[in-house]
């Protein structure tokens, strides 16, 4: 299939244009960032997220209502997986202090709902856990897996075969689970997770993120470079920034702006970035190759000719390429759920621009830095 296959298009000659389209998407993003500013997830900016799994479909606004009366501070509360599915995130990494002895009461109410009449020890207590011991290994088994049916997260105190100790995380999932069961009595959940992110491992996240993507940009620099020539490197390298910029600035406009996209900066949304640039620096050596090509072919050629030519020979495979991979995450994005939205979004915005720059950028600041070098470009 081919589609665009004998056009011939001045792009050269439009790309004041295209310099004019790409400066207001890219000031709208640059304005998007200073004014609104980028939302980092836990992994960046350090907290806890919970996901919940209700028994029966959930009404998200109520969820949203009750877990702001908990006193969690400030809580994001979204669908996760389907619809009796919640993901909670919160910038708080433990439990008040003054809440333990509750959460310690309920535990110790569903032990001897389990066991009435047990005599136990409380061994050991911290900030996040509580471990008992009882009077055989048995028992504690017993226990451990019955805790974890109602919804705990237990654990044995050792691997030993005589091991007579359970803990039990007394976490931020242990304090909604006790707020929400009595307000909800008629749906039971349980957690399927509970990750938490210290504010020091996310600011070195936070750093190395950055430094990830700039090593990207310079060891594509450094293979363009090698590959074809310093000037088709700066050129494509300049794309990739136009790239993640201005997807990055998308992420900060469309906040609160479209249901559903109200989307964190976290680590799967960098792989996003990382595989943007990627493929946004494959669709542009696909088109560098047939510059060089060309330029091997037709030696007197002038250089805009020969740009403009590759770019309308490799148009249709660009435009197929990309409209494929668009309609995947297209599906990705509202069929994929909460886990895979993110990533979804950033690969989709980020090709579509990506894309854009393929034809209308890369090839055209080559050229740019060409005439103001003044130097034939020969291979």
């Amino acid at each position: 299939m081919r589609i665009f296959e004998n056009i011939n298009v001045d792009f050269i000659g439009k790309r004041k244009i295209f310099y004019i389209v790409s400066s207001i998407l890219f000031l709208l993003g640059l304005l998007g960032v200073i004014i609104k500013g980028l939302n980092f997830g836990i992994d960046f900016k350090g907290g806890t997220e919970i996901a919940l799994e209700f028994a029966k479909p959930i009404n998200i606004a109520e969820i949203r209502e009750l877990t702001n009366q908990i006193g969690l501070g400030e809580v994001e509360v979204k669908t996760f997986g389907g619809d009796n599915g919640v993901l909670l995130r919160t910038e708080l990494q433990e439990i008040p202090s003054e809440i333990i002895p509750k959460i310690k009461a309920n535990i110790e109410k569903d032990i001897n709902k389990h066991i009435p009449g047990l005599s136990f020890n409380d061994v050991d207590q911290t900030s996040s856990s509580v471990t008992y011991e009882f009077g055989n290994p048995d028992t504690a088994n017993y226990l451990v897996s019955r805790l974890a049916n109602d919804g705990y997260q237990t654990s044995r105190g050792s691997v030993e075969l005589d091991n007579r100790q359970m803990v039990v995380r007394a976490g931020i999932s242990e304090w909604i689970k006790e707020s929400l069961k009595n307000t909800i009595p008629d749906n039971p959940f349980r957690v399927l997770k509970e990750e938490r992110v210290g504010p020091k491992v996310g600011q070195e996240l936070k750093g190395d993120a950055v430094v990830s993507i700039a090593l990207s940009l310079l060891v594509i620099l450094l293979y363009l470079g090698f590959r074809f020539k310093f000037i088709f490197a700066l050129g494509a390298v300049a794309a990739l920034f136009h790239d993640v910029l201005i997807t990055l600035g998308l992420y900060a406009l469309l906040y609160n702006v479209i249901p559903g996209l109200n989307l964190d900066i976290t680590l799967t949304v960098l792989a996003a970035f990382l595989t943007l640039i990627g493929y946004s620096i494959n669709d542009t050596v696909v088109v560098f190759d047939r510059v060089r090509e060309f330029m091997k072919i037709h030696k007197t050629a002038p250089l805009k000719d020969i740009i403009n030519n590759a770019i309308n020979k490799t148009m249709s495979r660009t435009i197929l390429t990309g409209g494929t991979t668009l309609m995947t995450l297209l599906v990705l994005i509202f069929m994929g759920g909460e886990v895979l939205r993110a990533f979804a979004f950033t690969l989709f915005f980020g090709i579509l621009i990506g894309t854009y720059s393929s034809i209308f950028v890369a090839s055209t600041l080559v050229y740019e830095l060409a005439n103001r070098a003044k130097k034939k470009v020969q291979f």
